[in-house]
């Protein structure tokens, strides 16, 4: 194994765009021989990540077309990283010049738009390291030479997203690659720390740097019910993991949220009935001859997006002044125990609550077509019209 790293390494200086000989070479061995004598080892790998055999995941890639300055070649659990663009996974990265390679614990840095690749946000990248570090720290204090910094010398955005996206790594120079066993002890023990960081990551509400899941959910059904095909490999929302909450998970964190909004009210004077379930909002509020329309949306995110119903839009701009928003951000949310259970939380109340055209994201439409009506003439443009019908994103608070 540490003679095809070596080779790798030393065809990182001839890089070029252009698929020259050496380039070739180069993806040879990064795309079949290196993943070849990974799957060699297959069982003990799967073990080490607590997956099945089969559920166990090498590729390797040095780019489709043009090629990468940085080749790759990644182990994952196939369920929670389809593709290199979702989820965690250990990688080899080379470096730009051939002097070092890294075994890094890292995630998807850029996400497919539906036409090409796009860099993910640094800071979102930071955020999610910084989430997934806690997580492996007993586990990761066992070794002392463990990086948190990669020195790619990469030249190119890709290239240069992949230091943000690292958890940890170990660091190999080409002048002294340790033996074949040492690499694979080195790959057992990093695929144990990913292990962690996918049972935890099943969990989780919410890991910061993520979109919100309700966000993320609305999209991904607005897409779906429009009938988009997703991209081969892109990662399913599935209930009670990852990002998508069951039906049971969201009912607690909107009972939470509602029962939070109401102390919060009541302690201010307001007599608060619950109307949820037959109004466009949550709250009735009434003091002193006033009434006070207030919505309530709870999340286990960090509360910069919720989703808005095209009535409740609607309802609440008929409202002003004498409404209210309330978010219930950064819940936490237990699914350890036989029924999910929401706790905690940080509520910020936005009253008067005027919504402002800037502050609405579009995530869907309806359109009415002319099926069905009388067809027109050839060389006649028929009349159309569309409607929105949008659940929108609502992101900017202001005081109380």
């Amino acid at each position: 194994m540490n003679e095809l790293l070596s080779k790798v390494l030393d065809l990182q200086g001839a890089w070029t765009a252009v698929n020259t000989d050496e380039m070739r070479k180069r993806g040879v061995f990064v795309r079949q021989e290196l993943p070849a004598f990974l799957r060699g080892h297959k069982a003990e790998l799967a073990d080490a990540l607590g997956v099945a055999v089969n559920e166990l995941g090498v590729e390797g890639r040095d780019g489709t077309g043009l090629k990468t300055e940085i080749p790759w070649v990644r182990v994952y659990g196939s369920d929670q990283s389809p593709s290199a663009t979702s989820g965690w996974y250990v990688v080899y990265l080379f470096g730009a010049t051939g002097e070092r390679v890294y075994l890094s614990l890292m995630q998807g840095t850029t996400v497919w738009t539906g036409g090409d690749f796009k860099q993910r946000k640094l800071e979102d990248l930071r955020a999610r390291a910084s989430w997934a570090r806690p997580v492996i720290a007993e586990q990761a204090a066992r070794r002392s030479d463990l990086k948190r910094d990669l020195r790619l010398e990469a030249t190119t955005t890709l290239g240069r997203g992949y230091g943000p996206g690292t958890v940890v790594a170990f660091e190999y120079s080409r002048e002294t690659l340790p033996r074949q066993e040492v690499l694979l002890a080195d790959l057992r023990y990093m695929l144990g720390l990913l292990r962690r960081l996918y049972e935890a990551e099943r969990l989780a509400a919410h890991i910061p740097g993520d979109p919100a899941p309700e966000v993320l959910e609305a999209e991904q059904s607005a897409a779906k019910a429009a009938g988009r095909r997703t991209r081969k490999g892109s990662r399913q929302l599935k209930p009670g993991q990852g990002y998508r909450l069951s039906a049971e998970e969201r009912d607690a964190i909107e009972r939470h949220s509602v029962d939070m909004a109401t102390e919060f009210f009541q302690a201010q004077g307001w007599t608060v009935k619950d109307v949820g379930a037959r109004e466009s909002y949550d709250l009735l509020l009434t003091r002193a001859g006033r009434k006070v329309r207030a919505e309530v949306k709870g999340t286990a995110s960090a509360g910069m997006d919720v989703i808005l119903t095209r009535a409740e839009v609607e309802k609440q701009r008929q409202y002003y002044p004498d409404n209210a928003l309330v978010v219930v951000h950064s819940i936490i949310l237990d699914r350890t125990g036989a029924k999910p259970v929401a706790s905690g939380g940080t509520l910020h109340c936005t009253s008067p609550w005027s919504i402002e055209e800037d502050d609405l994201t579009v995530i869907s439409y309806t359109y009415r077509t002319q099926v069905g009506t009388t067809p027109s003439s050839p060389g006649v443009p028929q009349q159309r019209q569309s409607q929105g019908d949008p659940q929108v994103t609502a992101t900017r608070w202001s005081p109380l």
